[in-house]
């Protein structure tokens, strides 16, 4: 489980296309340090396992077809910058939300305006996926967890303001509209969902 609190920004420093998906080595500082094997990490939302590291400079994933196909990632080439957050550990501090890691569908950015200090993004959400949005809600996007400033749900978007830090620590600083983006929608809405449907079912 993750919190959507972006550690750094990372690098992508070698990718590797085989039969079964695709390889990628991240460069890193904080989130290369201290690595296992098979430790989960969230690049730009994507939950990934380590593979090979080495120790506070690279650490490589693996990417399997089905993963290539949901996410961007596949995409990316050498130079491009991902956000990167290690697995929330049991004893630590909870600041963002509940991420998993498990990357919905894939967002497009629509606008994007600095007023004054802040940043404020649009993105057009995939068709179906404004019902588990509310406004001053939660959302992941590229692995940050943000609170949703405005909803149109008829027209399928979501607007989200950033703070200088954010901006600053993170890919949205990279992002123009037309830019992709990774979405995770609160879980929590989509278990509410469920058992609705099951409740329904039932009667």
């Amino acid at each position: 489980m993750f919190t959507g609190i972006v550690e750094e920004t990372g690098e992508i420093v070698a990718r590797e296309r085989t039969d079964d998906g695709l390889r990628l080595r991240i460069g890193a500082d904080e989130v290369a340090t201290g690595l296992e094997h098979g430790q989960s990490i969230s690049v730009s939302g994507a939950c990934l396992t380590v593979e090979r590291y080495d120790e506070g400079a690279w650490f490589e994933v693996f990417l399997a077809t089905e993963t290539v196909e949901r996410t961007y990632l596949g995409e990316l080439e050498v130079g491009d910058a991902v956000n990167l957050e290690r697995a929330m550990p049991a004893d630590g501090r909870f600041d963002g939300h509940v991420v998993q890691g498990h990357v919905d569908a894939v967002a497009t950015v629509t606008n994007v305006e600095s007023v004054e200090e802040d940043w404020f993004f649009e993105f057009e959400l995939p068709e179906g996926y404004d019902r588990y949005v509310v406004e001053k809600g939660s959302i992941t996007l590229d692995g940050i967890s943000l609170t949703v400033a405005d909803l149109d749900a008829d027209a399928g978007r979501v607007t989200v303001a950033i703070i200088p830090t954010t901006y600053d620590m993170t890919t949205l600083s990279e992002k123009e509209p037309g830019d992709p983006v990774h979405l995770e929608v609160d879980v929590l809405a989509k278990y509410v969902e469920r058992l609705l449907e099951a409740r329904f079912e039932d009667d």
